[in-house]
């Protein structure tokens, strides 16, 4: 039975007919016949076809119906009252892609009564959609995370919507979709329309659509002729084939003779990337889209493949359902699809329309179980593929490939443009998962003047590091080793205060819990490898804890070790010495001890005793800088002569005889360098001297 009825017999409006008639569309398709009548009356309908049947036509036209829009106020259809910016119509779909073909197929039935049909979709920017809503929109196709977070934000209001369409409702109301499926039901109003639309329709999804639709209509459009279920126009060939010598019978196939537009679909985002390449090198214009691109390198390529500036596409599955590209001839399937819907749904993209088309599935050995599920499932007669390779004869003669035929492309066929002809549309992509990929720009990332701000920080000089010493930078041309100790002129009060304010903290001992005095000790560590006369030793005792030591800047860093002071001695040599003479005059010292930083007091001594016991502390600090034990040397007998004739110059008399073991005792404990004597030893020291 042949149908001859046109859309304006099935009582749609005549702007519409007119809209579809200026692009050839006069007469349904089966799918479209049944279900107008009974949408158009306002009833919910469940709709199931095979793909490339016209099913978007089949919802989108009764939808349109239903929409008010000024052209009826102006026909007399309908009452300016009713006239309103909020959506009115929603359509449900769930790839990107869809999406967008979706909302073109709407504009064009809507154009003579100028519909307004927007996209809503991620991988754009917010503001432009939320522009749009802000001027007004009568149908909204959009995908469910933007919908709802449109919605979530207040920018979109689904309070007016008078039907609903779910596209692809097997896959919307799958348990991935389902959540997002349900929240977005419960913003619309509950006397609505409900359209279910898909190629396949499970029986436990039809069950789960019931449950938001109110005594549905199930329509299913067959065409006599089509009794199986794929489409007997579609030509299907499936070879079990080696993956390393899967691009080769690729490149081989698509140089087939009468082979229009290609789609070849893997299973995974990097095969699809790999193949994509390997095309192009070896001369073929090849584009890609799976879900590791931008949204704006998806489009470039889909768009790419519709003018004909790329004639091969290799996508994932996101491309498989609903994709309507005209002059598709040849489906590859790289890999085995998942299951028997998928499988339809890839080969559907070729044989549209009534035209015809070849499909060819590779199956690894692997995958021979789940292609048999898939064979019995559809009732197919490929239950054991043939073992094919690149050079298998049946290969050429089942797809008509000429004799000699290479992997290669020859350069005299390059005739194609290629992706890189095609401009890539800003989107101002949100950033999402590969968003920079392949051609990706996600939104301000690629503008000038954020290229130029990262140029500037590559070409930055790097920042140096520079070391202080308690929160002050330190002049690495001066070490604590160097450092004079030389009283500060009244004038350089500022360098004695920053002096001062790098000084490290340290700890206070105290004695039956009173704190002890704190001592400020300037005598540097300073080295040499000179002899140390006597005067030079009682300078730096004295210098220590002197009046002078008040105006005399202290060293940064207190170190731990010994070293020899000849520079020290030398410059301190004369005996009438600027450091000494405040000492000298500073009279007896208060008899408080000072703070003690060793672990022991020496054990007091006479006089005498005492200035040879800090005699021989000198040399014996001078002759072993690195000893850090508890316990003293025991000095040599050279030692012991050099320590008596140094305190013999010193006094101007005779040698007050060997040291005694009391001063050999006392010594290790009067290190200079980390001990305080009292104060009025050091005085009777300082004036002898």
């Amino acid at each position: 039975m042949i149908l001859t009825t046109t859309f304006r017999e099935l009582g749609i409006l005549p702007e519409t007919a007119e809209a579809l008639e200026a692009v050839g569309i006069i007469t349904p398709f089966p799918i479209q016949e049944m279900t107008l009548p009974v949408a158009l009356s306002g009833t919910d309908v469940i709709g199931q076809a095979k793909t490339g049947t016209g099913k978007t036509l089949g919802f989108g036209l009764p939808l349109l119906e239903r929409v008010v829009v000024p052209a009826d106020v102006e026909a007399g259809r309908a009452a300016p009252e009713a006239l309103t910016d909020a959506p009115q119509a929603l359509v449900v779909v769930p790839t990107r892609e869809l999406c967008t073909q979706v909302t073109n197929d709407l504009l064009t039935a809507g154009k003579v009564r100028n519909v307004r049909v927007t996209a809503i979709y991620g991988g754009r920017a917010y503001e432009p959609q939320v522009e749009t809503l802000k001027k007004g929109v009568d149908v909204i196709v959009g995908t469910p995370g933007r919908l709802l977070d449109l919605a979530g934000q207040k920018k979109l209001s689904l309070k007016h919507v008078k039907c609903l369409v779910l596209d692809e409702a097997d896959e919307m109301l799958d348990l991935g979709f389902l959540p997002d499926v349900e929240k977005i039901m419960d913003m619309l109003p509950a006397k609505r329309q409900t359209m279910l639309f898909s190629a396949t329709m499970p029986g436990a999804v039809i069950g789960l659509a019931r449950r938001y639709m109110s005594q549905p209509t199930h329509i299913r459009a067959t065409d006599p002729a089509d009794e199986g279920v794929t489409q007997a126009n579609i030509k299907q060939f499936v070879y079990r084939a080696h993956s390393m010598d899967k691009p080769e019978m690729v490149a081989r196939i698509l140089q087939a003779e009468g082979r229009g537009l290609a789609m070849i679909f893997c299973r995974t985002k990097r095969t699809a990337a790999d193949i994509a390449e390997q095309l192009q090198r070896r001369g073929f214009a090849s584009g890609a889209v799976h879900g590791d691109l931008g949204q704006g390198a998806r489009e470039q390529a889909l768009r790419a493949f519709r003018n004909g500036k790329v004639d091969v596409l290799v996508c994932t599955d996101v491309a498989a359902r609903g994709i309507d590209v005209e002059g598709v001839t040849h489906v590859i399937n790289y890999q085995s699809p998942e299951d028997e819907k998928t499988y339809l749904h890839r080969i559907g993209r070729t044989g549209r329309a009534g035209a015809k088309g070849t499909a060819v599935t590779f199956i690894d050995w692997d995958d021979i179980p789940r292609w048999q599920l898939i064979n019995k499932a559809l009732e197919l007669d490929f239950n054991d593929p043939v073992e094919t390779y690149s050079t298998s004869p049946h290969l050429f003669a089942d797809l008509n490939i000429p004799e000699g035929t290479k992997g290669i492309l020859p350069r005299s066929e390059r005739t194609r443009a290629g992706l890189a002809a095609e401009e890539l549309e800003d989107l101002g992509e949100t950033g999402g998962r590969g968003a920079r990929g392949r051609g990706g720009r996600s939104g301000r990332g690629d503008r000038p003047e954020a290229v130029t701000a990262e140029r500037e920080r590559t070409n930055r000089t790097p920042r140096r590091r520079r070391r202080t010493r308690g929160g002050a930078p330190v002049d690495p041309s001066a070490t604590p080793a160097t450092t004079a100790t030389a009283p500060v002129p009244a004038d350089e009060s500022a360098t004695e205060e920053s002096a001062a304010r790098r000084t490290p903290r340290r700890r206070r001992r105290t004695r039956g819990g009173a704190s002890a005095e704190p001592v400020t000790a300037t005598a540097a560590t300073v080295t040499s490898t000179a002899p140390v006369t006597p005067e030079a030793a009682v300078d730096t005792v004295d210098t220590a804890e002197g009046p002078a030591a008040a105006d005399t800047p202290e060293v940064p860093r207190r170190r731990r070790t010994r070293k020899s002071a000849e520079p020290q001695a030398t410059e301190a040599a004369p005996a009438e010495s600027p450091v000494t003479e405040p000492a000298a005059e500073a009279g007896p010292a208060p008899e408080t001890k000072p703070r003690r930083r060793t672990r022991k007091t020496a054990t007091t001594a006479p006089e005498a005793i005492e200035v040879e016991a800090a005699v021989d502390t000198v040399e014996t600090t001078e002759a072993k800088p690195r000893r850090r034990t508890r316990k003293a040397a025991v000095g040599a007998a050279e030692t012991a002569e050099a320590a008596e004739a140094a305190v013999t110059t010193a006094e101007g008399t005779t040698a007050v005889g060997p040291v005694s073991e009391a001063t050999a005792e006392a010594a290790p404990a009067a290190k200079p360098r980390r001990t305080r004597k009292t104060a009025a030893a050091k005085t009777e020291a300082a004036a002898e001297a």
